[in-house]
Formats: C-alpha cells, sequence, structure tokens
C-alpha cells in the first residue's frame, strides 16, 4: 500500500441530525443506550462502547436517511437482535421509530433496519467483539465479497456456534 500524503490516525465522529434535540435525546439515553452529553444549545455528542462519537445537530430541513447510509449498533448474538426486533415493534409507536424490517442473514451478520423519529437509520446486528474489525483480516475481497452467501463463517466467533 502506498502511504497516504494525509498522516490522519483516527475516525473520530460523524454526524447525525435531528428534528428535536429534547426527544431525540431521551430516545438515545432511553431506548437505544446510549451516552449522551449536550454540547451547546443546537447540538448533542453521543457515543457507545468506545472512542468514536457522533454530533446531533438540531436542523429544521432533516432529510430522510437512504438506507445505504445506515448507522450500525451491534449485539452478541442473533437472540438478541430479534429481541431487539420485537422491541422496536413494541416500542415503535413512543419512538417514532418506522420501516422497521425482518431481521434477515447478510453480509456475514443477522441484523434488521429501522428509522427513528428524526428519520435516521439504524442497524441492529450481530457481531463478534471488535464490530466488522474481523472483515479486515479477510484481506481484500473479489467477487461479491461480504454479500457471498456463507460468508459469515469466515467470522471469528463462527466456530463457538454464532455462524
Amino acid at each position: 500500500m502506498t502511504p497516504a500524503p494525509l498522516k490522519t490516525k483516527f475516525i473520530s465522529h460523524g454526524t447525525l441530525g435531528s428534528k428535536d434535540l429534547e426527544a431525540t435525546r431521551r430516545f438515545y439515553e432511553e431506548f437505544l443506550g446510549l451516552e449522551v452529553v449536550r454540547t451547546s444549545r443546537v447540538s448533542l455528542m453521543i457515543r457507545l462502547g468506545g472512542e468514536h462519537v457522533y454530533a446531533v445537530v438540531y436542523t429544521k430541513k432533516k432529510e430522510p436517511m437512504a438506507r445505504i447510509y445506515h448507522n450500525g449498533l451491534d449485539v452478541d448474538t442473533d437472540a438478541e437482535v430479534d429481541e431487539a426486533w420485537r422491541l422496536c415493534n413494541e416500542q415503535a409507536a413512543k419512538w417514532g421509530l418506522h420501516d422497521i424490517g425482518k431481521p434477515s442473514a447478510r453480509h456475514g451478520t443477522y441484523s434488521f433496519l429501522f428509522w427513528d423519529a428524526d428519520d435516521n437509520a439504524w442497524e441492529i446486528l450481530s457481531n463478534p467483539k471488535g464490530g466488522y474489525t474481523w472483515i479486515f483480516e479477510q484481506g481484500d475481497l473479489a467477487g461479491r465479497g461480504h454479500f457471498e452467501r456463507g460468508f459469515r463463517h469466515k467470522r471469528p466467533d463462527a466456530k463457538k456456534g454464532a455462524a
């Protein structure tokens, strides 16, 4: 690999939009279990389980997030994905959740997607510790890559019955 001219060292944050910061904060803390701090009258910072954070910024013109730009929240097992799906459906009206997909196996994991009241897309997925870092151990992939049927058996936890 050729050395990059920019000497960056860490992906520190991403950005999400919010139509109502107070309601969004309650959703993030009380339903998603995220850590939240207020950073200004128009922004929050959120994180979960690491140093990467998201800035959440109030906007009057929040566009719905396209499915491809979703945000992943990992759980340990497929059963936990199923339970999260049940809870999303059960509490959809309370939190303004919509377009809740059914759990399925895809790209090396088991997951489902849904959208929140701010029209941000979320994926709940079963992943081993470290999230998708295990895919880097595969190196560059050819053909259908991580969309290949049976790719999940390459996960480090596959031998433990999570495949």
